[in-house]
């Protein structure tokens, strides 16, 4: 009966069952004839959370949802059944190979060959992807993320790293939970694991409402940011790469600069790892960012060192970062000053980088302003 379906079936809405749920934007699901009504009234907000809209929102099919509301009506009750070891064949079908992550009966064995065999086939099917979402697998998926063995949650994590790769599931598996699971995985005792979560992060984030909900997530900045300051070299450039991607969004900023980042993106950076400056120019950007950057010991001097033996976007980078703490401080920029700064900058002006020689124009200026001011 249709009074025996969960209510998350429900579309907020209208409050009856939805046919063809779709997401919004906002990570809401909705039916896709009540949202459409919303919309074509003219509405450009979300009806849950108010905030604004594209000028065209996109409706992203909820295949997951779909696949779990017509397997309940079907008198399925949300399980995949099956046996206790399919047997995928040459062309399997999304079914076969996720009956075998469901049922009680099938060893861990059986389990790992089908994590295994779909990750492989969507790595280099994009079709096999979307068939994939449409049978409903991102929650079986994310239930092997939680599993108390290590592999099983390592070739999980691999899976849901390849469906994060189209558009149309980004928005979807956010909304699917994704979130505190890869978050938990940020956690565990894989290094493997770990790295993955965190790369896993950084293509989910492309979406932009997905860097807010990322950001306002309980301990998910703070673990990528202690897996920079205590993961290995791998781990340590996938929680930088995932701090940039989030960081592009101004609230996460200020929670970054809240979180301690700073002084671990200094000793990162002083270890060589320039996307730790990149994540640092971005946090220069808002005025927390600078305030700690200007309370940190040695932050002028890692990032002069970056001037002299970066690559072409750690230059870039330092150089931008230094400009805005001068622009901060007085007294940054007299220690910018005392490093020979402004003679690196009158170097870099013939520099093959555009950016570079922006970048080394803007900060050369300010120093000889400030200089020309300081004679006086």
């Amino acid at each position: 009966m249709t009074t025996q379906l969960p209510d998350d079936f429900r579309c907020p809405i209208s409050l009856e069952i939805m046919s063809d749920p779709v997401i919004l934007s906002s990570g809401h699901t909705f039916d896709r004839a009540s949202i459409q009504r919303w919309l074509d009234s003219g509405h450009r907000t979300c009806p849950i959370t108010k905030l604004p809209l594209p000028d065209r929102p996109s409706l992203i099919p909820n295949y997951a949802l779909r696949s779990l509301i017509s397997n309940f009506a079907s008198g399925g009750g949300g399980g995949c059944g099956g046996g206790s070891r399919a047997d995928p064949g040459p062309n399997p079908e999304p079914g076969a190979l996720v009956a075998a992550l469901t049922s009680r009966a099938s060893p861990l064995e059986s389990k790992l060959e089908a994590l295994t065999l779909l990750t492989k086939l969507s790595n280099r099917d994009p079709g096999f992807r979307r068939r994939l979402t449409e049978s409903g697998t991102v929650s079986v998926v994310l239930s092997c993320v939680d599993s108390d063995d290590g592999s099983l949650r390592e070739r999980a994590l691999s899976l849901l790293l390849n469906l994060s790769l189209d558009d149309d599931n980004k928005v979807g598996l956010v909304a699917e939970g994704a979130i505190s699971k890869i978050v938990g995985a940020l956690r565990a005792d894989s290094a493997n694991c770990r790295a993955l979560a965190a790369t896993i992060i950084t293509s989910l984030a492309v979406v932009e409402v997905n860097k807010a909900t990322i950001g306002e997530y309980p301990f998910a900045i703070g673990a990528l940011i202690s897996l920079l300051r205590d993961g290995n070299d791998r781990e340590k450039k996938e929680a930088a790469t995932a701090l940039f991607a989030i960081c592009s969004f101004p609230e996460n900023r200020k929670r970054a600069a809240a979180n301690g980042s700073v002084p671990v993106l200094i000793r990162a950076a002083d270890s060589g790892l320039e996307r730790a400056v990149e994540v640092l120019a971005m946090l220069a950007k808002c005025r927390e960012g600078r305030e700690v950057m200007g309370r940190c010991d040695g932050c002028v001097r890692v990032l002069v060192k970056m001037l002299r033996n970066g690559g072409c976007k750690g230059v870039q980078c330092a150089l931008l970062t230094l400009y805005s703490l001068c622009c901060y401080s007085e007294r940054i920029c007299v220690e910018v000053r005392r490093q020979g700064v402004l003679e690196m900058c009158i170097r870099l002006l013939v520099n093959d980088n555009e950016k570079i020689r922006r970048n080394a124009t803007n900060l050369a200026q300010l120093l000889q302003v400030d200089s020309d001011c300081s004679v006086r």
